[in-house]
């Protein structure tokens, strides 16, 4: 990173968004926890990020400032029944305590038996979570505090430099790991256009992770998203479709919503999983998001999760995503179908 700071008096900001992926991508991905030969849980991927992530620097001094939501996917079992799930971690910021973390798990399919895995989960896993988040911040600035500043020999100012020699005695811990060097695909990045299109990218994107849970069997949700008369009836529009077929079939393209919303069916695994390309006719002409859902059904308590990964959606549409999803989607459907409480 170039920098242009006489005295290292102005601010000066980097995005390290990409490199706080790859960090989590290095250091949560692996984490395990085993009970007993018995019982185990681990850590495979990290499935969204989002949120902000900078290091800052004015007047010689270096801060950062971030404040991320994770989700990470774990998988393990308990004695022969294996299992898959989520934790959520709604914020990682920049002034938590390491007693503030907070974890939302999720257990797909789970049973009586696969409850067993929550308590090892609390004990054994989420501990090293949160150790893990606490070394976030002091690494964060150990890698990025030199290369926003010019170099000390440049710096006539003394009230700089020694708000330099500050932060780095103050910000660098002894024990720190050098800097993340793994590449990877950032949860913030360029998105693609449609596929099989020449345009470059149009938008920074993000990836949204959600988890809602409706009182019925897998088949009648998946079914509930495929079916032309009930999405129609949970969407509340008339569906604009080439194809005369009463359900979507893989590559139908559709309108509904008032025509707000274009989407296309590209994938397809009955009773298990759905990808649509999606978009809002406010986006760039050519850019679209993918939408995909997996059905996870608990036959012992006769409910369905539904995980949903959507990725491509607009850097600074975030919540406006999440929010029509859960409105027009999720609370829609409940309250069409009875298909859950709604709250």
């Amino acid at each position: 990173m170039v920098v242009h700071n006489p005295n290292n008096w102005h601010w000066v900001d980097k995005n390290c968004v990409n490199w706080a992926r790859n960090y989590f991508d290095n250091r949560v991905v692996g984490l395990n926890s085993v009970e007993d030969e018995t019982k185990e849980v681990e850590v495979t991927s990290i499935s969204s990020m989002e949120g902000d992530c900078e290091v800052s620097q004015r007047k010689g001094k270096v801060i950062s400032l971030f404040d991320l939501k994770l989700v990470v996917m774990i998988k393990g079992h308990v004695g022969d029944e294996e299992f898959e799930g989520s934790i959520t971690v709604p914020e990682i910021a920049f002034d938590s305590e390491p007693d503030d973390y907070q974890f939302e798990l999720s257990i797909y399919k789970e049973t009586s038996k696969l409850s067993e895995a929550r308590p090892i989960i609390r004990e054994k896993l989420i501990p090293q979570l949160r150790d893990t988040f606490s070394k976030f911040g002091p690494e964060l600035l150990q890698t990025h505090a030199n290369d926003i500043q010019v170099p000390e020999e440049q710096v006539k100012s003394e009230f700089t430099r020694a708000n330099a020699q500050s932060t780095q005695t103050t910000s660098t811990p002894a024990s720190s790991k050098p800097s993340v060097t793994k590449t990877s695909s950032s949860d913030v990045k360029s998105s693609s256009s449609v596929p099989g299109s020449s345009k470059g990218p149009l938008y920074n994107t993000t990836t949204l992770h959600l988890e809602p849970t409706f009182n019925v069997p897998a088949i009648e949700l998946y079914q509930t998203f495929l079916d032309k008369q009930r999405v129609q009836a949970w969407s509340r529009s008339q569906l604009v479709c080439e194809s005369s077929k009463n359900t979507f079939e893989k590559g139908d393209e559709f309108t509904f919503f008032g025509g707000n919303v274009s989407s296309k069916l590209i994938e397809t695994d009955i009773g298990k999983r759905l990808v649509f390309q999606w978009r809002l006719n406010d986006w760039r002409s050519g850019h679209w998001s993918t939408l995909a859902m997996d059905f996870h059904e608990s036959q012992e308590y006769h409910e369905t999760k539904l995980q949903v990964t959507w990725s491509g959606v607009p850097v600074g549409e975030e919540d406006k995503a999440r929010g029509n999803f859960l409105d027009y989607y999720v609370r829609s459907i409940k309250l069409t179908f009875g298909f859950g409480a709604v709250l």
